[in-house]
């Protein structure tokens, strides 16, 4: 099973720690590495360093081989669709292979207001989604001369140089709306279901193919994953000391079995058998690749128990 690392990168990460974090990843064989795009450090203190995703995936690109490197995701608020699409074609330069382009719509109104990003209600940034992946899959594989025009965004005879080969991996997603399943089928190469149990994916990929059935699109061609969360330990006392260190990093109190209980249907936790389990139903229930959070990012260890999780699968 193809397994990605995700990493929210806002929670007060340098860059170094980011870096040891990718190419561990790298080094264990994992699919991919993605990091969050936010600017305002978040869950817990508000007042922690942050770095921008994709200046950090351009260091990473130089200082890693082989791994995928993307975002999960951009929210289409923070930048210009033109803008978007010459970064992320400049850092799959860099990497000398295919990066993958998470684009969302933006949900962290905060941190729009305090960075000065303009913060439109959801319709409206629903309509700049679209837009927006019309426009980079334009300017990436459109012919010289290819315009746009759209009720947020306009493009007249673009010519981009250079086009990216081939053009990177375009993800959404979200927790299965009817509208973000339309989306998927209309511009993505993958759907990344999030805040879901197996039960329910299993539900929504079905819901998706019909989506790509009702656009004519083949609904094979539209790779599926599940985002989840990951904390696991070796023993029960590791993995329930583990809940407890990430539940004093986002300032939470408790008991971290109780803390745990309402999530655990939707993450990978608990020992390597429990995990073990949890994974095989989501693979079972159509996930293709797992992209998984991973809650302690200041540690390598739960990467390489992960490694060995996933090759006993």
């Amino acid at each position: 099973m193809k397994i990605g690392i995700v990493i929210e990168g806002q929670m007060g990460l340098t860059y170094a720690q980011q870096l040891a974090l990718a190419q561990r990843a790298e080094s264990l064989g994992f699919d991919a590495f993605y990091r969050t795009d936010h600017y305002e450090s978040f869950p817990g203190p508000a007042d922690q360093a942050t770095s921008d995703a994709w200046s950090v995936l351009a260091g990473l690109a130089r200082e890693t081989k082989t791994i995928a490197l993307g975002t999960l995701v951009s929210p289409v608020t923070f930048r210009y669709p033109g803008e978007y699409a010459k970064v992320v074609a400049t850092v799959q330069e860099m990497a000398g292979r295919r990066m993958h382009a998470g684009l969302g719509a933006g949900w962290h109104e905060s941190e729009h207001r305090r960075y000065g990003f303009p913060f439109p209600e959801m319709p409206l940034r629903a309509e700049m989604l679209e837009e927006q992946l019309s426009i980079v899959r334009g300017l990436w594989s459109g012919p010289d001369g290819w315009s746009f025009s759209g009720k947020h965004y306009q493009v007249s005879d673009a010519l981009f140089r250079a086009k990216p080969e081939p053009a990177p991996w375009i993800i959404t997603g979200g927790e299965g709306s009817p509208r973000g399943m339309r989306i998927a089928a209309a511009h993505a190469d993958e759907f990344n279901l999030t805040s879901s149990t197996p039960q329910i994916a299993r539900e929504k990929f079905a819901a998706l193919d019909a989506a790509c059935t009702a656009a004519g699109r083949a609904p094979a061609t539209l790779v599926r994953s599940a985002m989840t969360g990951l904390l696991i330990g070796r023993t029960r006392a590791d993995y329930l000391a583990g809940v407890a260190r990430f539940m004093a990093r986002i300032g939470g109190s408790g008991d971290p079995e109780e803390y745990l209980a309402p999530r655990r249907p939707r993450w990978v936790s608990g020992t390597p058998e429990e995990a073990a389990a949890q994974m095989r139903a989501f693979r079972d229930a159509g996930a293709q690749r797992l992209l998984m959070q991973h809650f302690l990012p200041l540690e390598l260890e739960p990467l390489d128990l992960l490694a060995e999780i996933r090759d006993a699968l």
